[in-house]
């Protein structure tokens, strides 16, 4: 015979049981899988009921299964807790990047990469239409390695390729250098820009984390360093 959380008895139709076929033994086990804080109450409570009154059970041991209950009980809330939390801040940061729809987003780099033996291509934002100006390619140093001239451009992102080479003609040493773009603007004004400035074109949601559009590719939101107006 077994007994429940609830104080009723459980016959073999109504507990789970398992059969040890070479032993001929039967052992009952938890329907239920786990208990919760409720049942265990439940158990303490069946626990005093059940004791024997000539022998009851120590206070210092009841105080001790009340302290493991309120213990249970305060980490189940706290689990409960940081679940919803986490939840919010998944939502909030989700909303986060909604709303950067349409700014600038700034990568923190204007670096790009350079490989032996072919070109690399890059591009550029510019937030106003450009009747001349000069792609430049720098090394760590900000020093001007490559001056590319550029014709009219309309406002957007324009799309650049550089083939390795220096001002002299000289072909680069693959590795990391820098781009930007200085440019005269229709109404006669100078302006500038750089790789890693590029309008937030749309947020994508996968896995948990939150991916922004960025000239065409998606990058980890959380990688972004500033957010301008648009």
């Amino acid at each position: 015979m077994a007994i429940d959380a609830y104080g009723n008895t459980l016959t073999t139709s109504t507990a789970a049981t398992a059969t040890n076929t070479s032993s001929g033994t039967t052992t009952v086990t938890n329907p239920n899988g786990v208990l919760g804080k409720d049942d265990f109450l439940k158990l303490l409570m069946l626990e005093l009921k059940n004791q024997d009154p000539t022998s009851p059970m120590d206070s210092e041991k009841i105080l001790s299964q009340t302290s493991q209950l309120a213990t249970l009980e305060a980490s189940t809330n706290t689990t409960t807790a940081l679940t919803t939390l986490a939840s919010s801040l998944t939502t909030s940061a989700q909303f986060t990047g909604i709303s950067a729809i349409g700014k600038i987003a700034d990568t923190g780099s204007n670096a790009i990469t350079l490989t032996n033996g072919s070109s690399t291509s890059f591009q550029l934002y510019l937030p106003s239409a450009a009747t001349s100006g000069n792609v430049q390619i720098m090394d760590v140093n900000g020093k001007v390695l490559k001056t590319m001239p550029i014709g009219a451009t309309n406002a957007g992102v324009a799309q650049y390729s550089w083939d390795g080479t220096d001002d002299t003609g000289a072909t680069l040493k693959a590795g990391t250098y820098y781009a930007g773009l200085s440019y005269t603007k229709t109404d006669g004004t100078a302006a500038t820009t750089r790789v890693g400035l590029y309008p937030i074109q749309s947020i994508k949601f996968d896995s948990g984390k939150t991916y922004a559009n960025l000239a065409g590719n998606y990058v980890d939101f959380s990688t972004i360093k500033e957010i301008s107006g648009g």
